[in-house]
């Protein structure tokens, strides 16, 4: 990994011409989405993912950055388990996977602009604390997703964490897993060294893709195995 050292002349430039073209197309794009969502949802779709293509673009040809992909990224009904280290890959899901719904927090999508589109999009809103009645929603919302062989994705550390921390997962993770009834593929990724806060490096960011584990486990097993494969890349 990168060691903890202090950012180089080059490394600044690039992080702010960074903060100007990727914030500057985002803005754009968010004035546009309240007229394109619309239109149609496959028009609607179209702008998230080249917003999400863009951030991507932006991070390769600007920061620097490579992005590599270790396994086969699953698609269909399945339940995508992702470390999130962070705001690179919540970004850049629907770069990566095929029409990916997400369960995000339900703040993102009262942002002006964007949290519109999202819902639209495939968000799927996670109100903590806010009992059965919002977990029944959730779950609704989630089956309908998967129904249509929409992969769903979730960050079951529940936030973004330091590249190294290995919290416990949330205690939520294991009631979706049990109620959903899909398959999980965890994901990991080493983005925090170089994407987290405002000042980026030069480097490569992996995603290593961990081996399927089937529905019906048991709690203990199902979080021990999830919670080393997302881990992965923190050894």
């Amino acid at each position: 990994m990168t060691p903890d050292r202090g950012y180089t002349l080059e490394e600044r430039l690039r992080s702010i011409l960074f903060a100007i073209f990727f914030f500057g197309g985002s803005v754009l794009l968010g004035l546009l989405t309240p007229i394109t969502r619309n239109w149609s949802e496959a028009v609607n779709r179209w702008m998230c993912e080249h917003w999400s293509a863009w951030q991507r673009w932006c991070t390769r040809h600007i920061l620097g950055i490579r992005v590599i992909v270790e396994g086969t990224l699953p698609t269909g009904a399945v339940l995508i388990a992702v470390k999130h280290e962070a705001m690179f890959e919540a970004v850049d899901l629907p770069n990566l996977l095929d029409h990916p719904a997400i369960f995000a927090k339900v703040e993102l999508m009262k942002v002006p602009g964007w949290g519109k589109s999202g819902q639209v999009y495939g968000l799927v809103p996670v109100e903590r604390d806010q009992g059965a009645k919002a977990l029944r929603a959730m779950i609704a919302a989630a089956r309908k997703f998967s129904a249509i062989s929409r992969p769903l994705v979730i960050f079951p550390e529940g936030t973004r964490v330091h590249h190294g921390n290995k919290p416990e997962l949330q205690s939520g993770f294991a009631g979706i897993y049990k109620l959903i009834g899909l398959p999980v593929v965890p994901i990991a990724v080493n983005s925090g060294p170089l994407f987290r806060g405002f000042w980026k490096r030069k480097g490569t960011i992996v995603y290593r893709v961990g081996e399927t584990i089937p529905a019906g486990l048991p709690r203990e097993e199902i979080e021990g195995r999830v919670h080393a494969a997302i881990n992965a890349l923190n050894d």
